[in-house]
């Protein structure tokens, strides 16, 4: 183990992500983008698993110094293994040798195999050996680079600087803010601000033994949210987290991020939720959660509309979505996996889907008259990196209070920013108490009846129901015509001041 000065102070989001930013400086011009942040994260994951190992290390030192075998009993004790060799450390002492590549593939091996049932097949889509990343002298040196930017001392990601940052979850968001315009778009991502994320976790209120699922979890962030509001109410981790994601590199990262945080009650696979739904109860149905929520990719193009009809599981009875727009599908998807009696979900959609017609007006019709669309709320523009355009989020229930829709409209209040704006505290706490408790408030919210939407054709545009125009004050005619007069006079002695200037100036 490595004798290091632990530094005392608190580490911030920032602080890391910054640090990460710089390590993607050893990459630019060599690596794409796309590439680069998947080496970049997960040598933050190493690097993080090194610290807290180190630090739970240092302090069974100090307890038990003058007994290192009593030392490396109370290791096995650990959530998770870390073999000597495999250390960020020992790895970095070692920076200067040939090789690099080859042994940390091989550390990573050495962690997945110590800690199988939590971290299998993880590595297996990234290698640092690979001929991406050029010959074997200029991999060696980018590689070194990469060692030596995350040892520095910003990083230094022990438990007590860290505290409860989503670590890996927070990097990745942030590179995919930053890679927006690259990877992903490409990918379909978009980065889900943390206060859209922490609304849609506080809506669906989750409960203790509550099952939560997210059909395309990225790296989990929001599936950990909904675990940390029932952490912080009871102080126990009775519940259960699922998820799946299409892109092998997110779904890898989706279990670091879960092994990090110790969410070992989670089960996340790989695959297509759409094509090829993995998480299932046996091998006929799908399996049904209390919670569901997701941030779907907006409008995909090629979702499955090809299967979509004879699909075994029924998703698409009410209706197949567009060939070329996919949110319908994953919103079906989602209601036919929500519990018969405590099922609810959230999802985030582009305004679109409120009022497009065709095969997506006849499915948003048969979903309102099953009584199943609880709340509709607009957010405001620029919230989401990768798109300017303004989301909504919403919300269905299996049972719900009424048989009405609250609509609210929260897309004026943010805090204006100079590329992105923010949802603050006090935005989230008034469209929380809205919904809570589901009244009308002029200019923000409007509870609709059946009827009144089946009067508006099943549209759920939101300034159908909810009216914001704001009567302009009456305008005194007098006072403008008193204030015209002023401005003639001014104008017209400003006139004889000019033509007094040009006459000493010599111009008649």
């Amino acid at each position: 183990m490595t004798d290091l000065v632990v530094s005392k102070t608190s580490v911030s989001q920032d602080d890391i992500n910054g640090a990460v930013w710089a390590a993607c400086d050893t990459f630019r011009g060599t690596v794409d983008p796309s590439i680069y942040k998947d080496y970049v994260l997960t040598m933050l994951f190493l690097k993080y698993v090194s610290d807290v190992w180190q630090d739970h290390y240092d302090s069974y030192k100090q307890q038990y110094g003058d007994h290192p075998e009593l030392i490396e009993e109370m290791l096995k004790n650990e959530r998770f293994v870390l073999p000597a060799s495999a250390s960020f450390y020992a790895l970095h002492a070692l920076r200067h040798t040939p090789g690099n590549g080859e042994r940390i593939d091989k550390a990573l091996h050495a962690i997945e195999e110590a800690n199988l049932g939590k971290l299998r097949d993880v590595f297996q889509d990234i290698s640092f050996n690979s001929n991406k990343l050029g010959d074997e002298q200029q991999k060696n040196d980018i590689l070194r680079h990469l060692l030596e930017d995350f040892a520095k001392p910003e990083l230094n990601l022990r438990e007590s600087r860290v505290g409860q940052l989503d670590v890996i979850g927070n990097a990745y968001e942030f590179l995919i803010k930053n890679f927006a315009s690259t990877s992903g778009k490409k990918a379909g991502e978009f980065y889900t601000p943390p206060e859209v994320s922490t609304l849609m976790a506080r809506l669906m209120d989750p409960q203790p033994g509550d099952e939560v699922c997210d059909p395309t979890c990225g790296s989990g962030s929001l599936l950990m949210k909904c675990g940390r509001l029932i952490r912080q109410r009871t102080g126990a981790r009775k519940y259960a987290l699922y998820g799946q994601e299409a892109i092998g590199s997110t779904w890898a990262l989706a279990k670091m991020n879960m092994f990090l945080h110790g969410e070992d009650n989670h089960r996340i696979e790989w695959g297509d939720t759409l094509r090829n739904p993995k998480l299932l109860d046996g091998t006929a149905s799908l399996k049904h959660f209390d919670i569901v929520v997701a941030n779907p990719p907006f409008s995909l193009e090629k979702w499955g509309f090809e299967g979509a009809e004879a699909d075994k599981f029924s998703r698409f009875r009410r209706g197949v979505p567009p060939r070329t727009k996919g949110d319908y599908a994953f919103i079906l998807h989602m209601v036919e996996t929500m519990k018969p009696g405590t099922g609810r979900m959230a999802v985030v959609v582009p305004h679109g889907v409120l009022f497009r017609g065709a095969a997506e007006g006849r499915i948003r019709q048969k979903l309102i008259e099953e009584n199943l669309l609880d709340l509709v709320i607009g957010l405001p523009e620029k919230l989401f990196y990768g798109t300017g355009i303004p989301a909504a989020v919403l919300v269905f229930r299996k049972h719900k209070a009424d048989d009405k829709v609250l609509f609210i409209d929260a897309s004026r209040d943010f805090e204006a920013g100079k590329n992105q704006n923010l949802l603050r505290e006090a935005d989230l706490q008034r469209i929380l108490d809205t919904a809570a408790a589901r009244l009308p408030v002029a200019r923000y919210a409007h509870l609709a009846t059946p009827a009144e939407i089946a009067r508006n054709d099943f549209n759920l545009n939101i300034p159908r129901y909810v009216d914001t125009f704001e009567e302009e004050a009456e305008i005194d005619l007098m006072a403008v015509k008193r204030e015209r007069e002023q401005l003639k006079a001014e104008l017209a002695r400003l006139e004889v001041q000019m033509d007094a200037y040009l006459k000493e100036l010599g111009y008649e």
